[in-house]
């Protein structure tokens, strides 16, 4: 995308992403459709699409909830991270499509507004069994559209990037709400135990990758420093674990900073992309830029500027190498 906010450049990376991404959900619409004819013969084809939308999006909303913990622990998740919120318009869509052939299947046959008869057919609110859970995937539904609405950047820029991120912390509400839909709906009507291990065993996967993922930032932000040198300096790293073109988190105390190995050189920035505060250090070096694995924002190591027309800027430490250790100096240029 482009700083006017015109349509969005569909570099190669992109369409590989997307073409995976599409035919995955066609197949995998074939596939349970094919399946659900062979155990339920009795099954109308909107019976079938309805089961298959609200699964095929239940199973994208948790790969999106584990991509970033994922990556934490194994930089080999970062490609899927680059275009996440490709993923994300792609589940609402999966959403919309199981909302809408539901209410059509089960609220448009009578005379009454299928909204109305939605949220009135079931007013047993204070039934712990019987609670209308449709409520509960009608208020997630309504937190996906906001967070597809405003994905692009336009958002992003006029809402701040602060508004933006808390706007979209709202998918763990919604995670919420469809594990409540799901539970109080579709495991109310069916008997089988394997719904329900499926259900569980997905919801413990997205919590044990969020608490393994955060125990481990939180060691890291802990480790003790190094003693501060003469001149202000602080060893941070081995020189030879510097990965040529890649990045590498530091703690410094106040703050993270992102050390790179280029052409035998080391640079510092600050670890927070201008973008999204996206880890610069999770990245690499591209065409000469260190490169932001989120969503691929560049900046010059040496100044932290953007390559030209942008104006983005973060802020770079100063550096230097003794007897094989790289030290920083932890207050920024």
């Amino acid at each position: 995308m482009s700083v006017h906010y015109t349509a969005i450049g569909w570099n190669r990376q992109k369409k590989l992403y997307d073409s995976i991404l599409l035919a995955g959900m066609a197949g995998y619409l074939l596939v349970f459709a094919g399946i659900g004819s062979l155990v339920h013969p009795n099954a109308t084809i909107e019976t079938l699409l309805i089961r298959g939308f609200g699964t095929l999006a239940l199973l994208l909303l948790h790969l999106i909830l584990c991509i970033g913990p994922l990556c934490r622990l194994d930089r080999r998740w970062l490609p899927l991270l680059y275009n996440r919120r490709h993923l994300g318009v792609a589940m609402f869509a999966m959403a919309l499509a199981h909302s809408v052939f539901s209410l059509i299947q089960f609220h448009a046959l009578g005379d009454v507004n299928p909204l109305v008869s939605l949220l009135t057919s079931n007013r047993r609110f204070g039934s712990i069994a019987d609670f209308p859970f449709e409520l509960f995937g009608l208020v997630a539904l309504l937190i996906l559209f906001l967070m597809a609405a405003t994905s692009h950047d336009f958002w992003l820029h006029n809402l701040s990037p602060t508004v933006w991120k808390r706007l979209h912390m709202a998918v763990y509400a919604a995670y919420t709400l469809l594990i409540a839909h799901v539970s109080w709906g579709a495991l109310q009507s069916e008997t089988s135990a394997a719904l329900v291990v499926l259900l569980a065993g997905g919801a413990a996967t997205v919590a044990s990758l969020h608490l393994i993922a955060g125990r481990r930032e939180l060691a890291a932000d802990r480790a003790p420093l190094s003693p501060s040198l003469p001149d202000g300096f602080i060893a941070v790293c081995d020189f030879d674990s510097l990965i040529e073109g890649r990045g590498k988190a530091v703690n410094v105390g106040a703050e993270r900073i992102a050390i790179f190995r280029n052409e035998g050189r080391v640079y510092a920035l600050s670890n927070v992309c201008r973008h999204q505060n996206g880890p610069l250090g999770e990245g690499r070096i591209i065409d000469g830029c260190v490169t932001c694995p989120w969503h691929g924002y560049q900046y010059q190591p040496d100044t932290g500027m953007s390559p030209p027309p942008f104006q983005d800027r973060v802020p770079t430490f100063e550096t230097k190498i003794c007897g094989g250790k790289v030290l920083v100096n932890p207050c920024p240029k």
